[in-house]
């Protein structure tokens, strides 16, 4: 009767990782700013936007993809960003422009890194979580760190199946039957990966309810009024809030796609 053991190993691990889920996406869902009803008619700036999308790199992405695009920074397809115009016109472009150093050029790769952990950025974090727009810091970790919690222990539950059933001697029970107990905190650790996948976006790691809401009426309107904020006429500004949503899979052009392509650095949008 090792194997009953072995069942409720396997119980104990699905549950807890599901019951730590489903608490931080409560605390996180909880988190819902005082004044919400002023937040709905909030115009997101680019960098708000980019931020509540996909966090500091995302809004070092913006701002290079920006800058480039108004030709005062150079982008080269073999990832090497050069300065035109060193003058910037609000703190995320100098806080690219200082990054990139006095010489003027430099690998986008650490310009990226940089930018993402300047003071503009945090700044702008801050303001943003002041608002309840955007989670503290360790709340959207939370959350991710249960997804991958309860996908870990999607994996431990058949391996504890396939060791009961390997077991040597009698059961007691078909070994059929064993293995269909065992598929039951596996069913429950993929429902809720499956309602995780669901109810809970990409951007939740950054953005709290209000925050989402918001992000989700910019996307609508992205189609045909852009957003407010950094850039120039309304179709870039349009382009750009699609970078500041999706990432750089959202830039059009063949060569500033490359540049970004030779990021010497894990993260990928």
């Amino acid at each position: 009767m090792f194997w009953v053991l072995l069942l409720l190993l396997a119980w104990a691990v699905a549950g807890a990782a599901c019951t730590r889920l489903c608490l931080a996406a409560v605390r996180a869902a909880a988190a819902e700013p005082k004044d919400a009803a002023a937040l709905r008619g909030h115009d997101l700036t680019l960098y708000e936007a980019a931020f509540l999308s996909g966090g500091p790199a995302r809004v070092a992405d913006v701002t290079l993809v920006s800058m480039a695009r108004q030709r005062r920074l150079l982008l080269a397809h073999t990832g090497w960003a050069t300065v035109v115009d060193p003058r910037g016109r609000d703190e995320m472009e100098r806080s690219v422009i200082g990054a990139i150093g006095p010489e003027g050029q430099s690998r986008i790769a650490p310009v990226r890194a940089a930018t993402a952990a300047a003071d503009a950025v945090r700044g702008l974090a801050d303001r943003l979580v002041s608002a309840g727009l955007a989670v503290p810091d360790g709340t959207g970790s939370t959350v991710a760190a249960g997804v991958r919690q309860v996908r870990a222990a999607a994996l431990v539950v058949p391996a504890l199946g396939a060791t009961a059933l390997l077991l040597p001697g009698p059961t007691g029970m078909p070994r059929d039957l064993v293995a269909l107990w065992f598929t039951l905190p596996l069913a429950l650790t993929l429902s809720c990966l499956a309602i995780a996948r669901v109810e809970i976006p990409p951007h939740a790691r950054w953005a709290s309810p209000a925050g989402q809401r918001l992000l989700t009426a910019l996307t609508r309107r992205a189609g045909g009024k852009g957003t407010g904020g950094e850039g120039g006429g309304d179709g870039d500004r349009t382009y750009l809030a699609s970078v500041a949503v999706r990432g750089i899979r959202a830039i059009g052009e063949p060569e500033l796609r490359a540049a970004f392509a030779h990021r010497d650095q894990p993260w990928r949008d």
